[in-house]
């Protein structure tokens, strides 16, 4: 008795999606493990090397048409293995693993158009951007089921990989199989231009760079401004079942793949996606004069240009469905097809080094310092290259066939379930209550989510935040919503399980090291100010909590290497003259700096006032510390403790106030 029956187009499509899933996931491991190893080192490390696994269709422009014929199953395969293996390994394990599915996968691709030029499949390029739609929504819903972060990534959800590992590696061969019996369709004598194959093959790149750098992660965007995470979901959801609409109609697929309508539309898309960014894009002072310098208030036509790209982000996927349709229609060799496919992992790697390097460019000798403040150029080079292939095409770029019927439903159906997932999910903070005498207060540094040893940890600094019981939690390096930090929403993640308010702190385009609040009570009046820096980006939050009838100013702040003075005088100039001031983070400097005696002449080192001798009663004598916590003069510390151990590569420092 058949219990599943599924057709072959079906299967093809169950098949592709699997497939461009688990290369978001490897692309996003890759080089977020590389990262790590940088982080750890604070340098270049020499863990780059493995950069030149993008290089890999390298391959198919040496050995050509006889390595093409036997490649899509191997590569499949491996893409497959590699996802369903690198979830269980540690972070160098991963970055390896992960690297190779990328390399796999970047040999796949072209392999397949190839074998579908062959065979002149006229629905080959909708049928791989259906995949890819599927895909991404599934990549959308794993992250809104695990408050930004990657479910699959870790715990019991690491076996839904292997189970879609073992479904589509099933189902590769017949697949295969199916597109290689298919009649052979001579190649045409006109002789194709490799500047049109490279062309199509970069614009294809830049639709997997705008997809993995931001639409296959929304809380990336999120953070980008500020705005609600669910507001984000919700206009995806909505641009998604609107595409979905035009495309069942008589004619819809037809018509917005027009010429003159796509170049409009991708043309509304990238400016709406410049002027989603541009307004939180400081240009930092170069004179200390200038700090310090506060975050000014969003205009609310960001917003609204934001909402736009949302709106239009299935231009990336039309775009995508065009050109691998027509590469398909082209029929390249297999060496002019490798040869474009390089020339697309390179701009994919350059564009990846520029995203980091708009973080990172202090340890970048020489290229780095361009590319501070420039997180905008990034994703406007990214948006030219998408559309720049259809300003050359003369003739119209249409697609043969409608929409499969069941990937209407899949879309629409994913898109809300993504929003319901995420509204479920989210953090429902009640206010504490107000009728207390104490105030429980820590502040920890959690290197971007990483262990001591290397380790993403987010589970583990997660239970110690959780044992301590705080009211008002510091974190520093916690702007992990990059690519860098794999696309990870740390901060949520750790707001929605312990139920709490939270204010993330510098806005990510503005490339500061992440600083962020979490409150039991509400969060009033939340403002981010920059302090002067010759090297990388520093900030602190100024934020008020009313406890009963006592307002508190919270400063939450991580200054550069060293605690640069001109930082910490920045810092102090707005705490001045308030009162009920808690000042805590990784200020970077030891107890016996200028640094923290000028910070001593207004305020006073809880750690001091509860161990006046700085020795605690377990004999702990933390003499070179550089986390503190400061407080207006008179406060009662009735507890105050340093938590080493190996959750992060700084300690956790809870401290309880009293009155």
């Amino acid at each position: 008795m058949k219990i599943l029956t599924i057709s072959a187009e079906q299967r093809r499509l169950l098949v592709y999606f699997i497939l461009f899933f688990s290369f978001i996931q490897l692309i996003t491991e890759f080089v977020a493990g590389i990262y790590a190893f940088g982080l750890l080192g604070t340098g270049i490390p020499a863990e780059i090397i493995s950069i030149l696994l993008f290089f890999s269709p390298i391959l198919l422009l040496v050995f050509g048409r006889g390595f093409a014929a036997r490649l899509p199953l191997f590569a499949g395969i491996l893409v497959l293995l590699c996802r369903a293996i690198e979830v269980f390994l540690d972070t160098r394990g991963r970055m390896l693993v992960s690297g190779l599915g990328v390399a796999a996968f970047l040999l796949l691709l072209p392999a397949l158009i190839w074998e579908l030029g062959k065979h002149k499949d006229r629905n080959g390029g909708i049928q791989l951007g259906s995949g890819l739609a599927i895909g991404l929504l599934l990549a959308i819903l794993d992250r809104a089921l695990n408050s930004g972060t990657d479910l699959t990534a870790g715990g019991w959800a690491r076996f839904v990989g292997v189970i879609l590992a073992l479904l589509a590696g099933a189902m590769l061969p017949g697949m295969l199989q199916e597109i290689q019996t298919a009649r052979e369709v001579p190649q045409p004598n006109i002789r194709v231009s490799f500047v049109r194959i490279a062309g199509h093959c970069l614009g294809i790149g830049a639709a997997w760079i705008l997809l993995y750098f931001t639409f296959a992660s929304p809380n990336v965007i999120a953070r980008w401004s500020e705005v609600n995470y669910l507001s984000v979901l919700a206009t995806i959801a909505l641009g998604t079942i609107c595409f979905v609409l035009i495309i069942v109609t008589k004619g819809g697929l037809q018509w917005i793949t027009d010429r003159r309508i796509v170049i409009a539309w991708n043309s509304l898309f990238i400016l709406a996606m410049l002027l989603a960014i541009l307004p939180h894009q400081l240009r930092f002072p170069v004179d200390a004069a200038g700090y310090p310098l506060y975050e000014p208030a969003s205009n609310p036509a960001a917003y609204l240009t934001l909402y736009l790209m949302l709106f239009l982000y299935p231009v990336i996927l039309v775009d995508f469905m065009l050109y691998t349709q027509a590469l398909v229609d082209l029929q390249p060799p297999a060496r002019s097809l490798g040869g474009g496919f390089l020339l697309g992992s390179f701009f994919i790697l350059l564009l990846v080094l520029s995203h980091v390097f708009t973080t990172v460019y202090d340890y970048i000798p020489v290229v780095g310092p361009f590319f501070r403040d420039k997180f905008w150029l990034v994703y406007l080079v990214a948006g030219i290259m998408l559309f720049l292939p259809l300003l050359f095409k003369r003739r119209e770029m249409r697609l043969p066939v409608a929409i499969n019927s069941s990937l209407r439903y899949t879309l629409a159906s994913a898109s809300l379930l993504t929003v319901l997932a995420a509204a479920l999910i989210s953090a429902k903070p009640s206010p504490a209550s107000t009728d207390v005498n104490s105030l429980r207060v820590l502040t920890y540094n959690i290197q971007q989510g990483y262990s001591e040893s290397g380790e993403r940890n987010f589970d583990g600094q997660l239970d110690l935040i959780r044992s301590l019981d705080a009211d008002i939690i510091g974190l520093q390096e916690s702007d992990t919503n990059r690519i860098a930090g794999g696309n990870n929403d740390v901060v949520r993640y750790f707001s929605d399980r312990l139920g709490m308010y939270s204010y993330y702190g510098p806005k990510t385009v503005s490339g500061t090291f992440g600083i962020a609040l979490l409150s039991k009570y509400p969060i009033m009046q939340p403002q981010t100010f920059f302090m002067f820096s010759e090297g990388e980006q520093t900030a602190t939050i100024h934020a008020q909590v009313i406890v009963g009838s006592k307002t508190n100013n919270l400063f939450i702040t991580h200054l550069g290497n060293g605690g640069p003075i001109v930082q910490q005088e920045a810092f102090l100039e707005e705490v001045d003259n308030l009162e009920n001031v808690i000042a805590m983070g990784d200020f970077n400097f030891e107890p016996d700096t200028e640094q923290y005696h000028l910070t001593r002449s207004l305020l006073e080192d809880a750690w001091l006032i509860k161990w006046p001798d700085g020795i605690d009663d377990q004999g702990y004598n933390p003499v070179e510390r550089i986390d503190h916590v400061f407080v207006t003069p008179g406060t009662r510390v009735s507890e105050a403790r340093f938590l080493t151990g190996p959750e992060s590569d700084h300690p956790a420092l809870f401290v309880e106030i009293t009155w």
